[in-house]
């Protein structure tokens, strides 16, 4: 990876469009232009270039419209011409470099005063002005909207014709064309038209950038919940640290009312702790020695001292942050329609431009020339691509930052937009429907010869090489009964069925009915080769669990119950719950199979879990949900991932979805019917029959306000419950 020296873009080396040699150094291009642009004059771009004072060092910027164009420092999308805003979660984690819109606030109030007597001379006809309105207009059109010719000229460089192109022409060509009339008798001038133009183009951009720094709001008050600094106790001693200086296994003290500073595990005091930032529920949670507690968290009225288990980068609230940032990149399967449109818009409308002034010239009414070049610049800027192309990306961003703050991580924006259409969702019962915490209940010993105390030591010391949720059941109701526990040789675990192991030279086999052959169901230990005893195991369902799946079923979602478990369990669970498609005693690798089943069926099919052996059905599931208190491997082959594994979330991540999709498509209808309309009114197409025109200045306004209203639609997300 390197940095194009010219642009900043970033650039992989085997794919880049030429490369360099200047004092020692290799550097790459992302465009032949650049390279020979570097060419002409190495040492210009090698000189060290002042920063923006608010942006962080290698901070990165992307386009919002193009989310894979990434660049060190803010600038311009190359395709679009938009001004770039920080990669939320990269290393643009400070304030916002706000460079771009204070610039764009200066230059159209300057703007609006030069504006406003060229407008006055215009509606009260003074006549004889020219000149006068020739230096009121220039300043506005040359300054005011040198932004605008700067992104016109580079869009012509990178062949990438876009809305700066569209403005660049309609606002040059006025201007040219007045001068040129100061100097031929009987020719109109419209100083005024191009001036209005630029200012409320400058006023749409001023709005626009606002709005868009409201988009990331949700990332950015999550970021902002870290605190700087932790008090470290050590020596008998307490300091006050900078986060970044804490290590793990650091004893850190968080008083009442702090927030907590890393991911960490309680090993003094007790406190309840407001976790709403990352689960959204109100309710403060207790915490008491050896639970875990979250970094950026609230400590409530309790002192608590914790020891550090994840730090830096590797904290949940850090990990939430790049997830969302990285989904933001991507692009849902319904932008491709619009991109599509995009790539031809500009060519069109330059062309329906061109074909405006043809018919007005040699078809319209006197005075010819000048119908025909206010039509033409009406037709250029009233088209509005970026409405188009914004229409779905900013949805997409404000709707993932509103599911981080709810706790639902979305990986990608393939995801939103397809959980809105799920039908079926398919959950495994341990861990998701229950608290994947079991009990071990009644002990049935099947050999007298050996007894419960030796049975349960020798069983739970096989389990406890296992990270299967059952396996703690054995380990705890060991140490309830103060059984100690030995070591255990040749371990092997059978997925799906049971393991196996040496304990002070006797094999022991702890597994299923299945593992054993035995009729009656339940969990089975065997010594030496024969079952010895036979054990119930009980796992509470989820208190939010009821609601969830009435939540569920509201949505008109089907749930279906996939368990490894014995079919008795598995049926007992499904009645207290109310679900009736259950599949019971399914072996890890056959749940993809069931899902493929399911989706034969023409269901599109969600699959909810939390294990290592739900990670084949999650990548098979059109949509995987992985619960955020499971296993890595479940979140990386999950679509969403709900941060604290709470079932509810899971409609509410089905109901974000689909107010995105219906926000995503009134941004789509505003922003064609727009397009659609506004094209043929500003060519004249009313003309003929009702004698009206549309005039430059309204074809601006319209055009201003177009991005905005898309922007400012997408962000009632914000809102959503």
């Amino acid at each position: 990876m390197a940095l194009d020296p010219v642009c900043g873009m970033t650039v992989e080396p085997a794919t880049a469009a030429g490369k360099s040699e200047y004092g020692g150094r290799t550097f790459h291009f992302c465009s032949t232009h650049c390279l020979r642009t570097f060419e002409k004059a190495p040492e210009n771009f090698l000189k060290e270039k002042p920063k923006a004072p608010q942006a962080a060092p290698g901070a990165q910027y992307t386009c919002p419209m193009h989310p894979e164009i990434v660049q060190v420092g803010p600038g311009s999308c190359p395709k679009c011409g938009m001004a770039l805003v920080p990669a939320l979660g990269g290393e643009a984690t400070g304030e916002d470099d706000d460079t771009e819109l204070r610039d764009m606030t200066r230059r159209f109030r300057v703007s609006a005063v030069l504006t406003v007597p060229l407008v006055a001379m215009m509606l009260f006809h003074f006549e004889g002005m020219r000149w006068v309105e020739l230096l009121l207009a220039t300043p506005v059109v040359l300054w005011g909207g040198w932004p605008f010719f700067h992104k016109f000229q580079l869009s012509l460089r990178n062949r990438s014709p876009n809305m700066y192109t569209l403005i660049g022409l309609g606002v040059g060509a006025a201007y040219a064309f007045s001068v040129a009339a100061l100097f031929v008798p009987g020719l109109h001038s419209y100083f005024e038209s191009g001036a209005v133009i630029v200012t409320l183009v400058l006023l749409g951009e001023v709005l626009q950038l606002r709005a868009m720094g409201q988009t990331g709001q949700a990332i950015r008050q999550l970021l902002e919940l870290a605190p700087a600094t932790a008090l470290l106790v050590a020596g008998g001693s307490e300091k006050e640290v900078p986060l970044s200086e804490v290590k793990v296994g650091d004893l850190l003290r968080v008083r009442p009312g702090e927030k907590i500073p890393v991911d960490a595990v309680v090993a003094e005091g007790g406190s309840n702790v407001d976790e709403s930032m990352i689960t959204g529920e109100p309710v403060p949670v207790a915490k008491k020695p050896g639970e875990r507690v979250t970094g950026g968290t609230l400590n409530g009225t309790g002192a608590l001292v914790v020891r550090a288990e994840r730090v830096g980068a590797d904290t949940l609230l850090a990990r939430i942050v790049h997830m969302v940032a990285q989904a933001q990149r991507t692009k849902a399967p319904v932008q491709r329609l619009a991109d599509l449109v995009a790539a031809y818009f500009v060519p069109a409308v330059v062309a329906i431009a061109a074909a405006t002034a043809l018919a007005w010239f040699f078809l319209g009414p006197e005075p010819r020339l000048a119908y025909a070049l206010v039509n033409a610049v009406s037709v250029l800027i009233i088209a509005c691509p970026c409405a188009l192309g914004l229409a779905t990306p900013i949805s997409m961003t404000v709707a993932m930052g509103r599911g981080a703050k709810n706790g639902i991580l979305f990986r990608n924006a393939a995801a939103v937009e397809k959980l809105r259409d799920v039908g079926v969702l398919v959950v495994d019962k341990t861990g998701t429907l229950t608290l994947g915490r079991p009990t071990l209940g009644e002990m049935k010993i099947l050999d007298q010869s050996v007894s419960e105390g030796e049975v349960l030591r020798l069983a739970a010391s096989v389990e406890k090489a296992s990270e299967h949720p059952l396996a703690q059941a054995f380990i705890e109701a060991a140490k309830a009964r103060g059984v100690a526990l030995s070591p255990v040789q040749d371990f092997f675990s059978m997925t799906g069925k049971g393991v196996v192991g040496t304990v002070d030279g006797r094999q022991v086999a702890v597994g299923s009915a299945r593992l054993f052959g035995m009729a009656e169901e339940g969990m089975y230990a065997a010594i030496d080769g024969t079952p010895v005893a036979r054990f119930t195991v009980a796992d509470p369902i989820k208190e939010t669990t009821f609601a969830a799946l009435k939540a569920l079923q509201a949505e008109g979602v089907r749930v279906v119950m996939l368990s490894g478990d014995s079919r008795r369990n598995a049926q007992a669970v499904a009645g207290k719950l109310g679900i009736d498609d259950v599949f019971a005693e399914v072996l890890p690798e056959e749940k993809a199979d069931k899902v493929k089943a399911l989706q034969a069926q023409g269901a599109v099919v969600a699959m909810a879990g939390d294990g290592i052996n739900d990670a084949p059905a999650l990548a098979q599931a059109d949509v995987g949900i992985a619960m955020g208190t499971g296993t890595d491997v479940a979140i990386e082959s999950a679509g969403v991932t709900l941060v604290k594994g709470d079932l509810r979330a899971i409609a509410r991540a089905i109901q974000l979805s689909r107010a995105t999709m219906r926000n995503v498509k009134q941004n789509l209808f505003f922003a064609f019917v727009y397009n659609a309309l506004g094209v043929p009114l500003a060519a004249g197409v009313l003309y003929p029959v009702f004698g009206v025109l549309l005039s430059p200045m309204f074809a601006g306004a319209a055009m201003a306000m177009s991005s905005v209203s898309v922007v400012t639609n997408a962000l009632r997300l914000r809102k959503h419950p």
